[in-house]
């Protein structure tokens, strides 16, 4: 049952349930809305199959996402492959929108302006350049907007993407999205999650280490306010694309809110926008991947994620990963999941953030034989 107090916060926004198979419209490549949610039950990509979901809970939806198979160069005669990008906005949603729009071409761009017979493949530096190029030009765009939009400077987002291609899993992050891979341990005939990204969030001891090192004259670069570590005692996040107001100082001032203004110039950006990347081979016993927003992962642990995918139906596997999510969010409020889905949008943040979820199901058959017969897919989770 929900508490008086959360029924009195709760009350103006008290809506009955949307969310029916009954509701849904849109259709196949275009994903389902169902209320609050978006969702792609099923599809095929490059490697095998796939599976998206998208909650909202704030006004705005800052979660963006796509997930493209096919050609991921310029030319047609490329390497084919599968694009997955995970953009978590915060202060809204306008840079989780442009990554969504723009990063995905550069990655094409400066893999086709590389390509050569030689060269089949993804590399770390496109990664890289794709991520530095889609940070200056919405840089750029804060620049133009600045005076008459200042708000636009204190906008930013993390920003996870995966890449599988020529039997490699490329996977690139800045921020605190994560994705785990769903590995079959013969010996024991179970499926193990294995973390394939770290967070950038200053929860983490390595992560105040490295801002300390970074900037060795600053004794408040990491603050910690109401046991909160914060970059600055502003930000959790150490790395993302957007956040101006803690890149360049020319964006540190007037129009800018004075809560996100800090009190002294930098001359070296506080946050970072390169990405960690890492490139692994993809193994016969690696099953599937999961790839989310942190709003997942604030409920569910790693292997309570795996468990899931690895028992039940593939159809609709990210709708079930959310849903076991917000279950979870209404236990800790001690409340009904049935009443949690009564809770609009910007008053449901109070109880959970955006969730983005993208399943991506591995076929080693496919992987290792280079297929480019599959079908052809460019979907953007939450359109």
């Amino acid at each position: 049952m929900v508490s008086t107090t959360l029924r009195r916060i709760v009350s103006p926004c008290w809506k009955p349930s949307v969310e029916g198979e009954n509701s849904s419209r849109g259709g196949v490549g275009n994903g389902r809305v169902d209320g609050l949610l978006w969702y792609e039950d099923s599809g095929e990509h490059v490697a095998g199959e796939f599976s998206m979901a998208v909650i909202q809970a704030n006004n705005l939806l800052e979660d963006h996402s796509q997930l493209e198979s096919g050609p991921i160069s310029s030319f047609k005669s490329g390497p084919h492959g599968t694009f997955v990008g995970i953009y978590d906005g915060h202060g809204g949603p306008e840079t989780a929108r442009f990554i969504n729009k723009h990063l995905f071409s550069h990655i094409k761009t400066f893999n086709g302006a590389e390509f050569t017979t030689e060269n089949h493949g993804m590399s770390a530096d496109v990664i890289n350049k794709a991520f530095l190029a889609t940070e200056e030009d919405f840089l750029n765009r804060v620049k133009e907007q600045f005076e008459t939009k200042p708000q636009i400077a204190s906008v930013g987002s993390c920003c996870l993407v995966g890449i599988i291609c020529s039997g490699l899993l490329y996977i690139a992050n800045a921020g605190d999205s994560r994705v785990v891979l769903g590995r079959l341990e013969k010996a024991f005939k179970e499926v193990k999650a294995v973390q394939l990204s770290s967070e950038h969030n200053a929860s983490f001891e390595s992560v105040r280490e490295e801002l300390r090192s970074f900037h060795p004259d600053d004794p408040q670069i990491v603050v910690l306010r109401h046991n909160v570590w914060r970059v600055k005692g502003i930000i959790q996040i150490s790395r993302s694309i957007g956040d101006a107001y803690l890149k360049k100082p020319e964006f540190n001032r007037e129009p800018l809110l004075p809560k996100f203004r800090v009190p002294n110039s930098f001359e070296k950006p506080i946050l970072q926008a390169e990405p960690a990347i890492s490139v692994q081979k993809l193994r016969p016993e690696d099953q599937f991947l999961i790839f989310a927003s942190d709003g997942l992962w604030e409920h569910l642990s790693n292997q309570e994620a795996v468990n899931i995918v690895n028992t039940c139906p593939r159809n609709g596997i990210a709708r079930r990963l959310i849903k076991a999510a917000l279950r979870e969010a209404a236990k800790k409020r001690e409340m009904r999941y049935s009443d949690l889905k009564k809770i609009d949008r910007g008053v449901r943040r109070h109880f959970h953030d955006d969730i983005t979820v993208i399943v991506l199901f591995l076929d080693f058959h496919l992987i290792s034989n280079g297929s480019s017969c599959r079908p052809l897919v460019s979907i953007r989770g939450g359109a």
